[in-house]
């Protein structure tokens, strides 16, 4: 028994079914790399609103103590001020990794 050879026609529809085919299949690439590229933006969006959240926790919390006296003297010592009668004393190469030797 032999094969026949399906016909011109049969095959000219079998490559168009398979041409459209692969048509639909190139056009779902576009929309899905859209889709998975919003959905990553929408990710880092997310992910920055939670850090803006806790920076602004934070603020809103170092804002509260900005009333409180022991954080006015704080910062004033961090700026370097003293207050009325004691004396500033700078101390210079405390610590540095330059040490002379001691004769």
């Amino acid at each position: 028994m032999a094969r026949r050879r399906p016909s011109r026609s049969k095959l000219a529809l079998r490559w168009l079914g398979a041409a459209v085919l692969v048509v639909i299949a190139l056009s779902y690439i576009h929309p899905l790399t859209s889709y998975r590229h919003a959905r990553q933006e929408v990710a880092d969006r997310k992910a920055s609103i939670s850090a803006l959240e806790r920076d602004n926790a934070d603020l809103t919390k170092k804002l509260m103590d900005t009333g409180k006296s022991e954080y006015v003297v704080r910062e004033a010592r961090r700026l370097g001020l003293v207050r009325e009668g004691e004396h500033l004393f700078i101390v210079k190469g405390v610590g540095s990794s330059e040490q002379r030797p001691v004769p």
